[in-house]
């Protein structure tokens, strides 16, 4: 397998290890062993309390047997969770289409019941709608790195989101080396075997199980990582991919130190051109009067010392304000809602300009998207045992070489902070923290090279003001897949089908029709946010 000299140096540099199995006959094994037919029953009460009434008497579930180690398919397994939405029009079936709605850490599995937010009925029509848990995720084997919520509670209760003064860089620093210390203790083989290959890998024979010769897929954010890495371990047998929300692949497995820096600035591009939005909307806008760049900064900067109440009782911090903020730029329509938010935070640095009081709107939780669905959803809390799982640092920590210097952090989320100073120092304490002490020293995972040819083009799609993963990414994704088209659309917020008639009707021909839509073209959202 040949690695860019980049690549390369890294992952000598940081003792990584790229995964040989592309390299062996293992797919090629496993496709003349033959999956097993996925089995299709009736999905659990549980699982059908989550999704539409109308959906309960269409959709079918399933747990399908895959390798914990895809070097030894007839060694220990695993079960994913899948469930089935099938074809409307059932004569017309083209096969089956499976969903990953990122993360990592997302839990996919009832997506495939809320396909009419992202697709068109012509896809719903021909496809099979698939959405699945991928392992450690969810109903799939989770990735769990404590016994009891209440250990969780004890070592999660010590971290700071955005740790500032000494006493919280020091306390949550201890913190996570805890937690990465109970994740060796608790979290069994399943830990060494979390790479993206590895689902990719399990995807290909959850496609051979469903019967289908070739792979029609849909990842948004993270998942767009998946469906690189299948068609690059998989080029042959991927049908239509389309990558809505894209990371870097080259960069992601390369530096992850280097890919979450510019991730916050992506965050920065997104904030910026909010406020900006804001400031010529006037009216529109609660938060236009006087300059809401200064009004902003001036804020953030004030909540970094102290903390101030709103007249309804609600203490805003400075990390409180910060991930309100983050959470917010993922979903256009809560753009008026943060705006008038921001604007009662202000309100109280400056109270003879506030006007009369206002009741702000009730908000959904942060990062809910269209039904309440999570691009990483938590788990449930448990009284006793803990339910939750670890897969997000679990994948991340696995595909993301960084420095194994837990004591870098400091200095580097200070760094971070004075170039992108809303988000730098929120996103260095996340997997640049966590990944720097994680068990796993050697992963076993896929890195490159990312141009094999598929016979189709991938279709890559790309948000102007895309806060988690900003647009420049997507234009990588293109240049390095061997064989992609780019479709953007002029719009914020974190991925975009279902909320564009343009790119929507670009991605169904090409899903049914197989017709990639031409380069470079720019498509508007359906709806503005102010």
């Amino acid at each position: 397998m040949k690695l860019g000299s980049r690549a390369l140096v890294v992952a000598m540099a940081l003792g990584t290890a790229v995964s040989g199995l592309a390299a062996t006959g293992t797919a090629v094994a496993q496709e003349a062993q033959g999956a097993a037919p996925v089995q299709w029953t009736k999905c659990a009460d549980d699982v059908l309390a989550e999704i539409p009434a109308a959906q309960r008497e269409r959709v079918t579930c399933a747990n399908h047997p895959v390798p914990l180690d895809h070097r030894k398919p007839r060694g220990e397994k695993i079960t994913i969770a899948l469930m089935k939405s099938p074809a409307t029009e059932p004569a017309g079936k083209i096969g089956s289409l499976f969903i990953n709605p990122g993360g990592p850490g997302g839990a996919g599995l009832i997506y495939s019941a809320y396909g009419s937010s992202f697709f068109t009925p012509e896809i719903m029509k021909r496809f099979d709608l698939i959405g699945f848990d991928p392992r450690g995720v969810g109903r799939s084997a989770p990735l769990r790195c404590f016994k009891t919520q209440e250990e969780a509670d004890e070592v999660f209760g010590r971290m700071s989101a955005i740790p500032v003064t000494r006493t919280q860089i020091r306390d949550t620093m201890d913190a996570t080396e805890d937690y990465t210390d109970s994740c060796k203790r608790t979290a069994g083989p399943l830990l060494q075997h979390m790479s993206t290959e590895d689902v990719a890998r399990d995807l290909d024979l959850l496609r051979q199980g469903v019967g289908d010769k070739q792979l029609t897929f849909v990842g948004f954010s993270y998942g767009t990582l998946l469906g690189a890495t299948y068609a690059n371990v998989f080029p042959q047998k991927s049908r239509a991919l389309v990558l809505d929300g894209n990371v870097d692949p080259a960069l992601r497995t390369s530096n992850g130190a280097e890919y979450d820096r510019q991730r916050a600035q992506g965050f920065e591009l997104a904030l910026d051109a909010f406020l900006k939005r804001c400031d010529a909307e006037g009216d529109k806008c609660a938060y236009s009067e006087g300059n809401p760049r200064a009004k902003f900064d001036e804020v953030r900067d004030a909540l970094r010392k102290e903390p101030v109440t709103l007249p309804s009782g609600e203490v805003v911090t400075h990390s409180g304000y910060i991930g309100r903020v983050s959470g917010d730029l993922y979903a256009p329509t809560r753009f008026k809602a943060l705006a008038a938010w921001l604007q009662a935070v202000y309100n109280v640095l400056h109270p003879s300009a506030a006007p009369a009081v206002q009741a702000l709107p009730e908000l959904a939780p942060p990062l809910a998207n269209k039904h309440g669905m999570a691009d990483v959803r938590a788990g449930v809390a448990g009284d006793a045992e803990y339910l939750s799982d670890d897969s997000y640092y679990g994948v991340n920590c696995t595909d993301k070489p960084f420095l194994r210097v837990p004591e870098l952090f400091p200095f580097l989320a200070s760094k971070w902070e004075r170039e992108s100073p809303t988000f730098g120092r929120q996103q260095a304490a996340s997997d640049l923290l966590t990944c720097a002490s994680w068990p796993v020293r050697h992963p076993d995972r896929y890195a490159g090279p990312w141009n094999k040819r598929t016979p189709n083009p991938v279709v890559v799609v790309g948000n102007y003001y895309d806060p988690a993963t900003q647009y420049k990414f997507s234009e990588r994704m293109v240049r390095q897949l061997g064989n992609a088209r780019l479709i953007s659309v002029d719009a914020f917020g974190h991925c975009i089908l279902g909320d564009s008639a343009g790119a929507d009707a670009a991605v169904t021909d090409y899903l049914v029709n197989l017709k990639a839509p031409a380069n470079g073209q720019v498509f508007q959202p359906n709806a503005q946010p102010f």
